[in-house]
């Protein structure tokens, strides 16, 4: 640790006054809320502030001076022990206000902040709690209440509003650590995880869909029961539909931010039997048209 007479860059022989005046000035320009995010500045001004706390006062001064104490104010050979602005549990190194308690009372700007942070720290809010919840495809779509364990035992319901997508953060306000004094609670902050279905996919608002039919409703057209978010509805499979062929449904996707829906696309796959059928291959084997076309034809080879 630096002599603090060098740290203050006064001499041996300054007054009282005249070290106050130096760290006063070194505080200014060092402080930490007037440096933010400056880890140099902030290691400075701890090093101002323990150099100030040692010569600040006149019996720790006269103690260094006589070769009793070291810079740090540990008794000599003794091993130095914690200061008072040694960082405390809100992770910030310059918490307690008493290293320059002395220069609260003026009128000036620096005064005024140091007033506003003492201010702060005694009416301080709580801190935000961090979440991860795991929500099924559907309820991500048409919303949901679910419910989170905390760590101290207790409970938290979280309503799951339609629409949201993985990675989206839900605030609850007021639902985090009690605040200090008069200060607010924090916040609960659920970040979401919408777990994968194996039949749906969302593009955007759009929901899309992958439904087998068989030959024969391919062939001649049907009415089937088709799977959304938000339940099963009625379509109708048009004559003569392929594999790839897509359909619409309005309305059957993810809530629009303006108040309206997206759709569901569904992709048909024509599915033969299993295993196969021997009526059906006889009747392609005597088929008269079997060979009368190729499905291939127009193919990029």
């Amino acid at each position: 640790m630096r002599n603090p007479y060098d740290v203050l860059g006064v001499a041996t022989t300054a007054s009282a006054a005249e070290i106050q005046k130096a760290y006063r000035a070194l505080a200014k320009k060092l402080h930490p809320d007037l440096n933010p995010g400056d880890k140099t500045a902030e290691d400075k001004f701890k090093e101002v502030a323990s150099a100030y706390d040692l010569l600040g006062d006149a019996d720790k001064r006269k103690r260094f001076d006589d070769g009793e104490i070291d810079a740090s104010g540990a008794e000599r050979p003794q091993q130095p022990f914690y200061r008072d602005y040694a960082t405390t549990g809100d992770g910030h190194g310059y918490s307690s206000s008493a290293g320059f308690a002395d220069f609260m009372d003026g009128d000036d700007a620096f005064a005024e902040l140091l007033r506003r942070n003492q201010r702060a720290r005694a009416n301080r809010r709580g801190e935000d709690l961090h979440y991860r919840l795991a929500v099924d495809f559907v309820d991500s779509i048409s919303g949901a209440t679910r419910r989170i364990t905390l760590p101290e035992g207790g409970t938290l319901d979280v309503k799951i509003p339609p629409g949201l997508v993985d990675g989206q953060t839900l605030r609850l306000k007021g639902k985090g650590m009690p605040g200090m004094g008069a200060g607010a609670p924090g916040d609960a902050l659920i970040e979401i995880e919408v777990l994968p279905d194996p039949r749906f996919a969302r593009e955007g608002d759009d929901i899309s869909l992958e439904l087998p039919i068989s030959l024969a409703e391919a062939v001649l057209g049907a009415r089937i029961v088709v799977p959304t978010p938000t339940g099963e509805v009625s379509m109708a499979v048009p004559k003569g539909s392929n594999t790839g062929t897509v359909l619409r449904l309005r309305g059957k996707g993810a809530p629009r931010r303006d108040g309206g829906f997206g759709d569901e696309y569904v992709r048909l796959k024509v599915v033969l039997p299993k295993p196969p059928d021997p009526e059906l291959e006889a009747f392609v084997s005597t088929w008269s048209k079997a060979g009368d076309y190729n499905p291939r034809e127009g193919d990029t080879p």
